[in-house]
């Protein structure tokens, strides 16, 4: 992540030091789970399916740029930025899933191949993140469509990915391929899931080794054992190492989670699926990622596409078939609140733009960055699929 990252750093450490005058991660005290509606009548229907459509439709007549890729914002910075282009391919994916229609097929073709024209002729990136999250989504293309050019992307990316890895801090890939002494949960979580995707497809032992190193590390340093909290990384400046337990994010919640769930599934260990399901619980009570049970608003910018990850693999975790009823019902009912506050109050109508507060609506003319506008979708994809499977009864 390149564009805001350091400004948005500096953001989210001014909020986490406020917050931590008002509050601390201990404070985990149960989140009021309620419906948004509070109108009487008739029980007010939700079009989820409907809708996502339509926020589809306006992600790519508000944010398409040149070759086929999406630029900042909607109101005129047509800057293409590596890392929300690669949810972009998600999304896509996501619609496609959901609807067979093969005009999706075509914007995923294009996007893919749009990424490398604009990023110099190359798929590599400094930024390590950048790429697991493009290599993800390719998998993801590649298993929806059986399109051997996503396949081909993700194989160049794990392999470029793999060089990262080395022994210090006693392993983990790093965040940047030229910051040696700095890794972050961002560039091994993904990692992780990567890996378990291909081992899925190819079925090559040295995956399955490769994602259970990298777990383990990051169980090691950067997962709070008692709590489930994800810490943001690990760096050395100055000779001094330090974790970030201040930074607590909830992409990294969520690509934790999916780390998991995906070894549970390959190993059918225990602990896999009990450390996901404790990050899981975390993530409802923890005031570093929820307010009166909504997820923060974490601002626009990078971090306005965090809560979107998270949605993507704690959809994951709600629908695995394994967790207790108990806290299946809590994931659930969350992330159903959730999605109903932005649903009524979130979404600008008719423009169909996300706000990064799931409960206000973005300003009419005003600026949404894609990264905000791509966590609504997901969002709402989310609820379409959870509604469909039953998990919204």
């Amino acid at each position: 992540m390149k564009k805001l990252f350091s400004t948005r750093y500096s953001v989210m450490l001014l909020c986490v030091i406020g917050l931590g005058l008002l509050t601390t991660s201990c404070d985990d005290d149960a989140v009021p789970l309620r419906d948004p509606n509070t109108t009487t009548g008739p029980e007010f229907k939700y079009t989820w399916a409907q809708t996502v459509d339509s926020l589809q439709l306006s992600t790519y007549n508000n944010y398409l740029g040149a070759n086929g890729t999406f630029v900042e914002n909607n109101t005129g910075n047509s800057t293409f930025h590596y890392w929300p282009n690669a949810h972009v391919l998600d999304v896509l994916v996501d619609g496609y899933l959901r609807t067979g229609n093969d005009n999706y097929k075509a914007k995923m073709k294009a996007l893919v191949q749009g990424i490398k024209v604009k990023n110099g002729n190359t798929y590599n990136n400094v930024f390590n993140d950048d790429m697991l999250w493009l290599a993800n989504s390719c998998l993801r293309a590649y298993k929806a469509t059986n399109d051997q050019e996503y396949k081909d992307v993700a194989d160049f990316l794990w392999e470029r990915l793999k060089l990262s890895w080395s022994d210090v801090f006693g392993g983990g890939i790093t965040w940047k391929q030229d910051s040696p002494r700095q890794k972050n949960a961002v560039s091994n979580g993904p990692a992780v899931i990567l890996a378990m995707r291909l081992y899925e497809i190819d079925n090559d032992a040295d995956d399955l080794a490769w994602a259970k190193k990298i777990y383990a590390w990051q169980k090691n340093n950067l997962v709070d054992p008692v709590s489930g909290a994800v810490w943001d990384n690990i760096s050395e400046v100055n000779g001094t190492v330090t974790t970030n337990k201040d930074w607590v994010f909830t992409y990294n919640m969520g690509t934790w989670i999916g780390a998991g769930l995906r070894l549970y599934k390959a190993t059918n260990e225990q602990t896999y699926l009990d450390d996901a399901v404790k990050s899981g619980r975390n993530v409802l009570t923890n005031p570093k990622l929820v307010s009166e049970g909504l997820l923060k608003d974490e601002g626009q910018g990078d971090g306005g596409l965090f809560k979107g990850i998270l949605v993507r693999y704690f959809t994951e975790l709600i629908e695995h078939p394994t967790i207790n009823s108990t806290d299946k019902e809590s994931f659930s009912k969350f992330l159903k609140f959730n999605a109903q506050s932005f649903y009524k109050k979130g979404i600008l109508r008719p423009a169909m733009l996300s706000g990064n507060n799931w409960k206000v609506a973005p300003a009419a003319g005003g600026k949404v960055d894609l990264t905000t506008q791509l966590s609504g979708v997901m969002l709402i994809e989310a609820a379409a699929k959870l509604n469909k499977d039953g998990f919204f009864d």
